[in-house]
C-alpha cells in the first residue's frame, strides 16, 4: 500500500512540474514585434520582424521570404537564427514580460552585428 501511494504521489507530482513548465513556456507565447538594428557592418540599418512563439518556439509571421527558427526557454532566454538565402544571423538575449532585448551576428557573406528589440503585441 505504501509503495502505491509513494508511486500514485510521484506520478502526481511529476504532472504538477511539467504543468508549470509549460506555464512559464506559454508565458512568452504570442505575436511579437522585433526591431534588428546593425550597429557594425555594411548590413541594411534596421529591419522589423513579425514573429510569432508558440509553445517556446520562434517561427517567422510575416509574408517576407525570411526564416526565424528559435526557442524562448521558461526564464525568458533567447536563442535563435534570422535566415534568408545564404544570409544568417544568430541571435540571442531575453525576454522580460512583454519586452525583450539581445544581441545578434551574421554568419558567413557579410559580417554585421547589433542588438534587437522586441515588443508582444496582442
Amino acid at each position: 500500500m505504501r509503495v502505491m501511494s509513494w508511486l500514485g504521489a510521484a506520478v502526481v507530482m511529476s504532472s504538477l512540474v511539467a504543468s508549470h513548465a509549460q506555464a512559464q513556456t506559454n508565458r512568452f507565447d504570442g505575436n511579437w514585434s522585433v526591431e534588428v538594428v546593425t550597429e557594425q557592418g555594411a548590413c541594411d540599418r534596421a529591419y522589423r520582424y513579425a514573429v510569432v512563439v508558440q509553445n517556446g518556439r520562434a517561427r517567422y509571421g510575416g509574408p517576407e521570404n525570411f526564416n526565424v527558427n528559435g526557442q524562448v526557454r521558461p526564464n525568458g532566454s533567447v536563442s535563435a537564427s534570422i535566415s534568408r538565402g545564404q544570409d544568417r544571423a544568430n541571435v540571442s538575449g531575453r525576454l522580460s514580460g512583454n519586452m525583450g532585448r539581445g544581441t545578434w551576428s551574421t554568419s558567413g557573406g557579410r559580417v554585421c552585428s547589433g542588438y534587437w528589440n522586441a515588443e508582444k503585441r496582442g
